[in-house]
């Protein structure tokens, strides 16, 4: 990607919001911050939690307060707005394998993939309000884009809020996706057993609809249309769902994530991803339940795990990966401490269990640490994940590892162990 063509794509933004603007006004405070931990800025109309990392609630009485978290860059113009943020997250790495190979690196994504991206709004009255955003994933060790075919591979979507919800229109995170700060003490990143088998992770073309939370629950739908068939948009399709209800220290919910074939294909089977979770605040402390369901795992080349069925970031079901007639069910326990209004400490456990006998199982756990100040969190992590001797998972962060085990040798059967230490910086 040229990076001067970005620059001018950027550039271009706040002389489209100014247009908008019904009056330009005198630049207003910026806005507080998202809560530290919010990953995504995906409904900025809803008081929900938003983000692939949703942010949690105001602790307990109990339980200190979090340091304040400066604001990201907005700018106002009468009724619109528009906020330049971020992230960088870096870490260095060591992971060994029971091959006795080590990999050690600095690698790019522990809890974050790094980002830049663009969000902002426009106030049209009595309720309604339209939102957009565009960002750009980086990896931060070399300053590449994540995905250099795209200009904004994470996410491109416009919105219109209203009363009764908002519907959303382009490329968009998946609700599981969106849900790890419900999934376990790590937001379901670097360190988790699921983050190992995998996760859906956004689709282009995607109609979507979030309903006003009612008491407490909220339902989030998506439908995309991105089908490859001609007049058929009931083929190759890829649905989701989502239940979310809080109340008190409570959390529980559901999201689904299910994608269809094409015609005629070798492997007919839909591909389905169903997350359950519970959540129970007590406190300064907060305990974890999470179970999955799913056939999004196959083999890759070699090895005997590693290729996702429904795509991590949005491929159609191709109907030719095997791994759709495998399900499997995941279980994972987690639980964190708030030691100080700064420190956070927590752990978990998991299982991944292959139902159809085959023997691809692997369970592994994480131990952490977190310690933030302003913009910036420090982490420190350390992990391991034994694989039977016919399941081959790999430790994945957030963005996966842009230097991973590759060798059937050191993946196949083989035990992990690993540590990181790194910061996420956010603006």
């Amino acid at each position: 990607m040229n990076p001067r063509k970005l620059s001018y794509a950027l550039g271009a933004f706040p002389l489209i919001a100014a247009r908008i603007a019904f009056a330009q006004a005198p630049q207003d405070p910026p806005p507080p911050a998202p809560p530290a931990g919010a990953e995504e800025p995906t409904r900025p109309s809803q008081p929900t939690p938003a983000a692939d990392r949703v942010p949690e609630p105001a602790p307990a009485a109990a339980a200190p307060a979090p340091a304040p978290v400066p604001a990201p860059v907005t700018q106002r113009l009468g009724d619109a707005s528009l906020t330049l943020y971020g992230d960088i997250d870096l870490y260095v790495s060591l992971i060994h394998s029971s091959s006795g190979r080590n990999i050690v690196a600095i690698q790019d994504g522990a809890i974050l993939r790094s980002r830049l991206g663009l969000r902002g709004g426009l106030e049209l009255g009595d309720g309604f309000k339209g939102n957009f955003v565009v960002e750009q994933g980086i990896n931060a060790t070399s300053g590449a884009p994540a995905d250099a075919t795209r200009l904004f591979d994470r996410q491109a979507w416009v919105g219109l809020g209203t009363p009764y919800g908002e519907v959303r229109v382009g490329r968009q995170n998946t609700e599981v996706f969106l849900r790890g700060g419900a999934i376990d003490y790590g937001e379901r990143t670097l360190g988790a057993v699921i983050n190992a088998f995998g996760v859906p992770s956004r689709y282009d073309s995607d109609l979507v609809y979030i309903s006003p939370r009612l008491s407490g629950l909220q339902v989030v739908g998506h439908y995309s249309l991105q089908g490859s068939v001609v007049d058929s948009p009931n083929h190759q399709q890829v649905y989701q769902l989502a239940l979310d209800f809080e109340r008190g220290p409570v959390r529980v919910g559901y999201a689904r994530v299910a994608g269809k074939p094409a015609p005629s294909t070798p492997v007919q089977d839909t591909v389905t991803y169903d997350n359950f979770y519970a959540n129970l605040k007590y406190g300064a402390a907060k305990a974890y339940l999470v179970y999955i369901r799913s056939n999004n795992n196959g083999p890759s080349g070699e090895l005997f795990n590693g290729s996702s069925p429904l795509g991590n970031t949005g491929a159609l079901i191709a109907g030719t990966d095997v791994g759709a007639r495998t399900y499997y069910n995941i279980y994972q326990v987690s639980a964190d401490y708030t030691l100080t209004p700064a420190l956070r400490v927590g752990a978990l456990y998991g299982w991944i269990r292959d139902s159809s006998g085959s023997g691809k199982n692997a369970s592994g756990g994480s131990l952490g640490a977190f310690y933030g100040f302003r913009n910036v969190k420090l982490f420190l992590l350390a992990e391991t994940l034994a694989n039977d001797p016919k399941a081959g998972f790999r430790i994945s962060g957030s963005a996966g590892l842009t230097k991973p085990f590759t060798a059937a040798d050191d993946v196949n059967g083989r035990t992990f162990t690993g540590v990181q230490l790194g910061f996420v910086f956010r603006f």
